[in-house]
């Protein structure tokens, strides 16, 4: 399966941001219980690079691990080295989606109006990360009017109560901060333990959505 076909099949994208790199791998193996088979760890994170290899080397098979928050090409180079597989911006840097399309990797810029969407997209972005999300489902139901043929990961205001909406409104992927991952907690085995079944929940919840 191709990292893109792994996603949209996935769909939960948990971003981990901020951790302490020796909690990663906890982090990951306790979402991996969940269900949740993608993580992304962003560049603005301590020793973000280190923790991109180290966990992509120990879930290999098991979780796709991209690295989120690139900003630029040199970044997004530097992460895919590392081990990415696929690189999401908060913003559209056409640049960078040509350096990640060059190494073979899923590029997922961010965009909001409908200009800026299309714009990734025609760029080469394989899915556009809608950010931030928290407008609301109907703006996925407005934006798939004109624009139904690309593929949008709502980003930012994504909860349990709203993902299924979001999902009805077309979504194709779904990343999950702080709703799913807090890293301002202490990772104890108990955090450990909650972070499993909140992402088995959320992956139950995309799950089962009925079809619209």
């Amino acid at each position: 399966m191709t990292p893109l076909a792994h996603i949209l099949e996935h769909k939960v994208v948990a971003i981990v941001r901020g951790a302490d790199p020796k909690s990663l791998l906890p982090i990951a193996e306790a979402l991996h219980a969940g269900g949740v088979r993608t993580i992304e760890i962003t560049l603005n994170s301590p020793g973000a690079l280190a923790s991109i290899e180290e966990v992509a080397g120990a879930m290999r098979g098991r979780m796709l691990v991209g690295a989120g928050t690139v900003l630029d090409p040199e970044t997004a180079r530097a992460a895919l080295l590392a081990g990415a597989q696929y690189i999401i911006s908060p913003t559209l840097n056409k640049k960078t989606i040509r350096m990640t399309k060059r190494y073979g990797a899923v590029s997922i810029p961010g965009a909001f109006t409908a200009t800026e969407i299309l714009a990734a997209y025609e760029a080469g972005g394989d899915i556009i990360k809608v950010f931030p999300a928290s407008v609301g489902a109907t703006y996925f139901k407005d934006i798939a009017g004109p624009l139904p043929f690309i593929p949008l990961m709502p980003t930012g205001g994504v909860s349990l109560e709203n993902i299924q909406e979001f999902q009805r409104a077309g979504a194709v992927a779904f990343g999950l901060g702080s709703a799913l991952v807090d890293t301002k907690q202490e990772v104890t085995a108990e955090y450990l333990a909650q972070l499993t079944d909140k992402a088995r929940q959320f992956v139950q919840a995309v799950a089962s959505t009925p079809a619209s």
